[in-house]
């Protein structure tokens, strides 16, 4: 099976300038000092996760929240709502007045939605209002080292060979980036293990070090401390390149998965109907925010790759990101809940 999962093109400096809203909006926002990017206000705005606290979402908002609330001009709260693979917390988004007060940042998971839930309590596209995708993320298949005596792919297929379906993988739960990515993985290799969801990858990843689950996929910033520690043990990278963050992790793909190129995406949405004015004024916030030097050195650090879109390209990118893992959940044979 052939993956490909880039998550989106790279804009040119002319495309990133529109898409941060220049003509008479965004050329004023530029020019601005960031205290005016919003109106201060001792009023916070709430960013409600879908994830777990420790998650790679999680990891990525809270290292930006103090120069979001700077450029925003209001405090960030963030608030984890994890739970059914990020159904909860994004139904209390869509819940929300669309004010500018209560946003979101999702991942892959977002538009996997609609292909392994027979119902959902809102709609991933009508309900949102897309505001940007910010970029990427590696995932790495990890293993907990002292249940699993294996360092690269080679060996670690051996090891489930010898042993079909004596091995569990852990997930973030049913469906979900994480799960889909370690079923390609499996796929790919020609091998077989159980799976055992999680509610979010906080708790997956807690079993796995504590050796109830043998091992998973799992985003590079949320595992950066415990592959130092020796806690988890990485076997490989996802994406097509290894991560400038950790480059002694090899690609799948170079251990003899060619094919096998997957990466997780994050992007800040709002509820449905905001108005477009304060739709260009979040995004350019947002983008002010991940250029500061002390955020885009903890992005370097955490490995992800920073590359914002307009808030029009955010909308063709749910949508097109849909229609593919809509079709990946058939080929991984994904159960419909």
């Amino acid at each position: 099976m052939t993956i490909q999962t880039t998550a989106f093109d790279k804009m040119s400096r002319r495309q990133t300038l529109r898409s941060m809203g220049i003509g008479l909006l965004g050329s004023s926002l530029m020019g601005a000092p960031l205290a005016l990017l919003a109106q201060a206000s001792d009023k916070a705005i709430r960013f409600i996760l879908p994830v777990g606290a420790g998650s790679g979402v999680d990891t990525i908002v809270r290292a930006a929240s103090v120069a979001l609330g700077k450029t925003l001009g209001h405090p960030v709260v963030i608030e984890n709502q994890p739970g059914a693979g990020g159904i909860i917390g994004t139904a209390a988004l869509v819940k929300s007045a669309p004010d500018g007060m209560t946003l979101s940042v999702v991942s892959n998971n977002h538009v996997i939605f609609p292909s392994v839930y027979k119902t959902l309590p809102f709609d991933p596209i009508a309900d949102i209002t897309p505001i940007t995708i910010m970029g990427t993320t590696p995932l790495v298949l990890v293993v907990n080292p002292a249940k699993v005596n294996a360092t690269n792919v080679r060996e670690l297929v051996a090891l489930l060979k010898a042993k079909p379906d004596g091995y569990n993988f852990g997930s973030s739960g049913s469906g979900t980036i994480l799960h889909l990515a370690a079923e390609m993985f499996l796929d790919e290799a020609q091998v077989k293990a159980r799976h055992i969801p999680y509610k979010g990858g906080g708790p997956m990843m807690a079993d796995l070090i504590g050796g109830q689950v043998e091992f998973g996929m799992l985003a590079l910033p949320s595992i950066q401390a415990h592959l130092k520690s020796g806690a988890l043990r990485a076997i490989g990278v996802g994406g097509s390149t290894r991560s400038s963050a950790a480059p002694d992790i090899p690609t799948l793909a170079e251990q003899g998965l060619p094919n096998y190129n997957v990466e997780g995406w994050f992007g800040v949405i709002g509820p449905a109907k905001m108005p477009a004015t304060e739709v260009r004024r979040i995004q350019a916030a947002v983008v002010a925010a991940y250029s500061t030097p002390e955020v885009k050195e903890a992005m370097a650090k955490q490995g992800n790759t920073i590359n914002p879109t307009s808030p029009e390209v955010a909308a063709q990118f749910f949508r097109s990101e849909m229609e593919k893992y809509a079709r990946l959940v058939k080929k991984a044979g994904v159960e419909v809940q």
